[in-house]
């Protein structure tokens, strides 16, 4: 979804390094992957098509951060409707 975002934080020698991939459009979403050594964050559209991809070493990966947007659809408002009345 639209705003969507991974941050990764990389080790760069002496200091730390903060990389951001956003989904900037809708219908796109942002997809992690580890395959061989390497971690590859990638910002996809609906049918699969790789937009752009960011590519680190994984033994310089420090952290790696996913920050959906919040969702505001009908399933999520219902279950804290129900929450919020059972408690």
């Amino acid at each position: 979804m639209k705003g969507d975002r991974v941050e990764i934080v990389v080790d760069a020698g002496d200091t730390t390094r903060t990389y951001e991939v956003i989904a900037s459009r809708a219908g796109r979403r942002v997809e992690t992957a580890v395959r061989r050594g390497v971690v590859e964050v990638s910002e996809v559209t609906r049918n699969g098509t790789v937009v752009r991809t960011a590519r680190f070493m994984a033994n310089r990966v420090l952290a790696l951060v996913e920050q959906p947007v919040p969702r505001e659809d009908g399933s999520e408002r219902n279950a804290q409707q129900n929450a919020q009345q059972n408690a």
